[in-house]
């Protein structure tokens, strides 16, 4: 009898053993089935950041010159303002400051300006160059639509119209305007705004730095019939940290960010 008691109590152990290793092994199996069932996920760890971008028009608004698009979000950081896209009528910005970085003038005026934010990471960027013996300094920051007339109608009688508007801009579509925008140089002044600044050290030090305090060069060089101006390595548009860095690491202009097509001018 008791022989039989043991008998049937190993017996059930066995059972209860072999169905635990059974339903283990099934939800292995199934756990591996289903993992090769499962199609991989991409790694988005070094896709772009960039969004797709939009341009917002103000289609009831009106400008001096024929063709033009009137931008309806002027305050934009990263609004696209070019040959064919133009700043609102007496459109002014409304946070502009007096950077805290030297300019090769000293009187305190308008093209002194930027707007807050754009001035804030200025001087950070002013900052940095210095401590690497790259002392920069401040051409012409803001400009407003009457002083920019003035300049576009000047270089107009210097070299004809057309010619002027390979480096200058029309009024309401220059980047100044914007307030987010600097011409550079370095702190004695040579080569400012003129084409031998591309050769020198602050030149090289903005091409490869800029992005990290979000300006990039506007008008890069072989670009010139995508953005409509030549080469100009001292213009330096602020468009913030993030699009800077994409912009540079993409060699990409505002005009490709936001495929637009080229301005087709033949530049200098």
């Amino acid at each position: 009898m008791i022989k039989k008691i043991v008998t049937m109590v190993l017996f059930t152990l066995i059972l209860i053993i072999s169905g635990c290793s059974g339903n283990a092994q099934n939800k292995q199996q199934k756990q591996l089935t289903d993992n090769i069932g499962k199609k991989e996920q991409p790694s988005h760890s070094n896709e772009s950041q960039l969004e797709t971008p939009t341009i917002k028009v103000d289609t009831n608004a009106t400008q001096s010159e024929p063709g033009l698009l009137t931008v309806a979000d002027p305050e934009s950081i990263t609004v696209l303002v070019d040959k064919k896209y133009a700043f609102p009528q007496g459109y002014e910005p409304k946070d502009l400051v007096y950077p805290n970085v030297p300019f090769i003038f000293n009187e305190k005026i308008e093209k002194r300006m930027m707007r807050a934010e754009a001035a804030k990471y200025l001087e950070k960027m002013f900052h940095a160059a210095n401590e690497q013996n790259i002392p920069l300094a401040g051409v012409s920051a803001y400009r407003s639509y009457q002083t920019q007339t003035t300049i576009f109608n000047n270089y107009v009688k210097k070299d004809g119209i057309e010619k002027a508007k390979t480096y200058s801009a029309v009024p309401g579509t220059s980047e100044h305007q914007s307030g987010l925008t600097i011409d550079v140089s370095g702190l004695d002044g040579s080569c400012a705004a003129e084409d031998c600044f591309a050769n020198t050290k602050e030149a090289t030090w903005l091409k490869n730095n800029a992005h990290n305090y979000g300006f990039i060069i506007r008008y890069p060089k072989n670009k010139e019939k995508i953005t409509g101006y030549q080469y100009e390595p001292w213009h330096i548009r602020y468009v913030g940290v993030n699009l800077a860095t994409e912009l540079f690491k993409q060699d990409l202009t505002l005009e490709e960010y936001y495929h637009v097509a080229p301005v087709n001018s033949d530049g200098k």
